[in-house]
């Protein structure tokens, strides 16, 4: 069960589970995602919590609703969620991090991974 952060609405929190399990591999291409039932009784969380996540990534060409059979991971759905991700990543995240890392004047050379030390 998750610890959900008080600060973000729970549905927003789901999404982002599943999309981050869809871009790692956790669900692939055409695999189904758990119902919208199992979540809500394993996380104990309200049914209409998990459909409006579900139904995010339904609107996001992720996820496709199979009448009577369930949700799947729609094909092209990991390299869709990459593109937008990093897009997102690269205009709004990352110019918060380069404030952040010129403000404490800290070098590309600093930073582990990236030639600094680990």
């Amino acid at each position: 069960m998750n610890q959900w952060d008080e600060a973000t609405p729970i549905y927003l929190q789901l999404r982002r589970m599943v999309l981050e399990q869809i871009l790692r591999g956790v669900f692939s291409e055409g695999e189904a995602i758990p119902s919208v039932r199992q979540v809500a009784a394993e996380e104990k969380i309200n049914p209409i919590t998990v459909s409006k996540a579900y139904q995010m990534l339904v609107d996001e060409n992720l996820v496709e609703k199979k009448r009577g059979v369930g949700m799947y991971v729609r094909e092209g759905a990991r390299a869709l969620a990459l593109a937008q991700e990093r897009e997102q990543f690269l205009n709004e995240e990352w110019p918060k991090v380069l404030d952040r890392l010129q403000s404490l004047e800290i070098s590309a050379s600093e930073l582990p991974g990236l030639g600094g030390r680990a």
